[in-house]
């Protein structure tokens, strides 16, 4: 035998009512138009945690590297060592299928990160110029570093 809903559950069953709908949508965009100008004030301070995040996650990748195959890429080559397995990579024997990054990523200004192996900070060093692109400088045209984070 079919059921026959209450006429309160036919009402909570319908759905949403257009005023209610125009309700969130007029509460969404007050709080749009209050917060997206508070972020765009700060574009530099976004680029700068953006790249002290990709930094943070290549030396995850890089130590789970040295974890696999007991020692860090070589300068020479450099972070691509995270995406595909040197040619000729005998220091790499654990390599793992599928690497270590879909992909290098390119700092907020579009420069790829530098790497050293040795690095002049620790065992290695995962940088970026800042958006100057030149060594030295305060705020986001600063270096930003796996020793600085």
């Amino acid at each position: 035998m079919p059921r026959v809903l209450s006429n309160s559950a036919f009402r909570a069953a319908r759905g949403f009512t257009l005023i209610e709908v125009l309700v969130v949508v007029v509460i969404l965009a007050i709080l749009a138009a209050v917060v997206v100008p508070k972020m765009m004030e700060h574009p530099g301070e976004a680029r700068v945690v953006r790249a002290k995040a990709d930094i943070q996650a290549i030396v995850t990748a890089l130590n789970t590297y040295k974890l696999d195959n007991f020692s860090y890429p070589a300068t020479e080559q450099g972070l691509e060592a995270l995406v595909s397995k040197p040619a000729g990579a005998p220091e790499a024997p654990n390599w793992r299928k599928g690497g270590y990054l879909d992909g290098v990523p390119k700092d907020p200004w579009g420069r790829t990160y530098l790497y050293l192996q040795p690095g002049q900070h620790g065992d290695m060093d995962v940088y970026t110029l800042g958006s100057d692109g030149k060594t030295g400088g305060e705020g986001e045209a600063g270096d930003i570093g796996n020793w600085r984070n």
